[in-house]
């Protein structure tokens, strides 16, 4: 199984160790196409090396290859936004995970779209159940 993970990187690194952690836990499942989402050494420039126009292809290419899409949603990212839209398009299963956050609420067009599966988390560590339970399906 291929799986897409997308999260923040020109909307800003803060969760680069989550998304590292997120990776690992997702590996099990099967192969990560993006697994430089979780790169310590990608800034929130992104990748420096290759134009808009390659990193939007190949991004492409590998969400229409992909078989699901996991997308970490805590931090707003328009790239990331724009990959779950392109994923619902391409009528790909989505899981966005929230991390719950004072004072803070996820969009409602993520947590109102029922054709998404949205799931709130705490901890790392809950991770573990919400992806055995959403890859159970497949």
């Amino acid at each position: 199984m291929k799986i897409y993970f997308a999260g923040s990187i020109r909307g800003g690194r803060d969760d680069r160790e989550l998304y590292k952690e997120i990776v690992k836990k997702l590996e099990p499942f099967g192969t990560v196409v993006t697994e430089h989402i979780a790169n310590e050494k990608l800034s929130s420039y992104g990748e420096t090396h290759m134009t808009n126009e390659e990193i939007f292809s190949r991004d492409v290419a590998w969400l229409s290859g992909s078989d699901v899409v996991v997308a970490e949603v805590t931090t707003p990212s328009l790239g990331v936004g724009y990959e779950v839209a392109t994923a619902e398009f391409l009528g790909k299963k989505t899981l966005c995970l929230y991390r719950e956050q004072e004072g803070k609420r996820l969009s409602a067009m993520l947590s109102g779209n029922p054709k998404l599966t949205v799931e709130v988390y705490k901890s790392v560590d809950d991770l573990d159940k919400i992806f055995k339970e959403f890859f159970r399906k497949f």
